[in-house]
């Protein structure tokens, strides 16, 4: 019987040493060495798909024929838009969350929808008996998605070779295992080669493939960081299991705009989708209600229409507390600065508190108005009129920066029903106020914003 070696493997590069060592001499990250078993024995092979393919050929640059592929439609508008517009034919998608989340009902629910496409869903956690119940839950049929309970990277090939579909789903990547690689299932090594075997696959078949992962208690995709690396798209689900609402994000993507963002609402039947997100992100009624803001924030191509809440209050303990959901802390400490050395208000010895409505986080600079405005409502006790939003980025001098695609913000602030918007001076010009119905109020500093909402 072979004596089994023990070796050390660093899950972030993937470089490998005899001892456990702090850090890893080849990435620098601190306690990413992890322990592996494998044989000396076992050949350094990695599995094949089975299906032979011509060898490439060097070929000169200008010789290569590019053409419009058109992309699958997922029959989501969500997922869709934050694909780039469709699943790329031989791309790798990899989907990653927190348990219970809702990845496999999104899957599952999207190639129930496809009835035209041949899929294959390889599950290695579920059985096909919960896979069956939870598509009942969802009420939608499809007779060419064939389910397959499989853990073997070879069988699953095995089964592609027979049925040949135009899609293939893995749920997930964590409990596939090779025969190459003496480990268990979920090491790194395992998804590791598994990962890189079936990029092997799709990109000689032009199959598209989506990989559900796991995520550690860090947030990160479970496994080696080469993972994230070797897939065309990582999008990350979000979301607290306490409320309703998902978030679908792209974190990266070869083929479209890692900006983008897909909403989501968790109901028995399955997910639905949020068209207008201002549903989501906008109260029903916060009149006689101080600390509340309305700003014009845009995701990728979508605007739209979120609430900012603050609230300050005398400091209990002798150092005050900032605290911030959904938005940068050290972004409100700045603005919380030029407040007090801008514009003269001392917020020094209170606490700050303040969050983005609706479980969302939000890196548009855009907001940095309505952020200041909730927290000085607040400090006042004053309430902001319900039909205002604001749209401006707020610089160190006290100054309103202009913003990128006004248009699309007042247009979402119109259609909501909005009477007057806030917005930098800067980006009246060139604006046709001819089409525009709602009452735009251009300001150059923060003491003009402050005159025109509080008197």
């Amino acid at each position: 019987m072979a004596k089994d070696k023990t070796v050390y493997v660093c899950s972030n590069c993937g470089q490998d040493s005899p001892k456990w060592v702090g850090k890893c001499p080849s990435c620098g990250e601190w306690n990413t060495y992890v322990e592996e078993i494998v044989r000396k024995e076992v050949a350094n092979k990695r599995p094949t798909s089975g299906i032979e393919t011509p060898k490439a050929k060097p070929i000169s640059l200008c010789d290569i024929v590019t053409s419009d592929e058109p992309r699958i439609d997922l029959k989501d508008e969500e997922l869709n838009r934050v694909l780039g517009g469709g699943l790329v034919p031989g791309s790798l998608v990899l989907i990653g969350g927190e348990p219970g989340i809702g990845k496999s009902t999104l899957v599952l629910q999207t190639v129930l929808r496809m009835p035209d496409r041949r899929i294959l869903y390889v599950s290695g956690e579920e059985s096909a008996r919960q896979l069956k119940l939870r598509a009942d839950r969802i009420k939608h049929t499809s007779s060419d998605c064939l389910i397959v309970c499989e853990t073997s990277l070879e069988q699953i090939y095995t089964h592609i070779k027979n049925i040949r579909p135009e899609l293939v789903i893995i749920d997930s990547i964590q409990t596939i295992s090779t025969e190459t690689i003496e480990s268990s299932p979920g090491s790194i090594g395992q998804v590791r080669e598994c990962s890189a075997s079936i990029l092997k696959f799709a990109k000689e078949t032009n199959t598209p493939v989506i990989l559900i992962g796991h995520i550690n208690k860090e947030g990160s995709i479970a496994g080696p960081k080469v993972l994230e690396h070797i897939v065309d798209t990582v999008l990350q689900f979000e979301g607290d299991q306490h409320y309703m609402y998902r978030i679908l994000r792209s974190i990266k993507n070869r083929f479209g705009s890692t900006s983008e963002l897909g909403i989501y609402e968790m109901r028995q039947d399955g997910l639905r989708q949020v068209s207008n997100p201002s549903e989501l992100l906008l109260s029903l009624d916060h009149d006689g209600m101080s600390g509340v803001a309305i700003a014009s924030a845009i995701e990728g191509v979508r605007p739209f229409l979120i609430e900012t809440q603050a609230l300050v209050s005398s400091a209990a303990y002798g150092v005050p507390q900032r605290s911030a959901t959904g938005f940068d802390l050290r972004r409100m400490n700045m603005l919380l600065a030029v407040l007090e050395k801008r514009v003269g208000f001392k917020l020094g010895q209170k606490d700050v508190f303040l969050n983005i409505a609706g479980g969302l986080k939000v890196n548009d600079p855009a907001i940095d108005l309505s952020v200041i405005s909730a927290i000085l409502s607040s400090n006042m006790d004053t309430e902001i009129e319900r039909e205002v939003c604001l749209a401006g980025e707020v610089g160190l001098s006290g100054e309103i920066r202009p913003v990128n695609r006004i248009e699309q913000r007042i247009g979402e602030a119109e259609k909501l029903g909005f009477k007057r918007m806030i917005l930098p001076k800067h980006n009246l010009q060139g604006l046709d106020k001819k089409k525009i119905n709602i009452e735009l109020v251009p300001v150059r500093k923060v003491e003009e914003a402050f005159r025109c909402l509080f008197g």
